[in-house]
């Protein structure tokens, strides 16, 4: 009788193992993540209005319809990155991601930073030689550091009414993005 219930429970042990090793394996093996869905846009170093999403076609990105989104890909390698631009007066955010499609930094206009988006992105080094005072930044700067070279740099902006979203849309192209190397 306890054999059996060995076998049964080192089955079950070698099953939940092998569980875990597939489902943490999977995303890494996916040819299709949020990297390469936005690899066609040509977002590097600056800032690409996102077509609206209409009701009934494809939303690969799974976006909200009712918001206006900016896209930026940016590269730490080739310099520090920099976002800025006076964004209207309704709620806004910003948010860093990785390769992996993971968020490494986010903020909204609720934290105090008003229309006025001025965001420097630096990885390690630079992020020393800006402790050293080897790099200047601009005042006021709101400083972040990436663990990771590669980012998107994603803004989003909610327009009160939608016959608000043209006026949205061009003033959120004005912003600039990208490394100034």
């Amino acid at each position: 009788m306890i054999r059996p219930l060995l076998w049964l429970l080192a089955g079950a042990v070698l099953g939940g193992i092998i569980h875990i090793v597939v489902i943490l394996t999977l995303p890494a093996l996916a040819e299709q993540s949020l990297w390469t869905r936005v690899a066609a846009i040509e977002a590097d170093n600056r800032m690409v209005i996102l077509p609206q999403v209409e009701a009934g076609k494809p939303n690969p990105l799974g976006l909200d319809p009712e918001l206006v989104y900016g896209l930026c890909r940016v590269d730490l390698s080739q310099g520090p990155a920099y976002v800025s631009g006076i964004l209207p007066d309704a709620f806004w955010s910003v948010a860093l991601f990785n390769r992996s499609g993971i968020v490494t930094y986010s903020t909204t206009n609720r934290d105090g930073i008003g229309q006025t988006l001025e965001l420097g992105i630096f990885n390690a080094a630079q992020t020393r030689l800006l402790a050293q005072q080897q790099l200047d930044v601009a005042e006021g700067l709101l400083v972040v550091e990436s663990s990771s070279d590669q980012l998107l740099v994603l803004v989003r902006l909610a327009p009160p009414h939608q016959v608000m979203r043209g006026r949205f849309e061009q003033e959120l192209s004005e912003v600039d993005c990208g490394t100034r190397g």
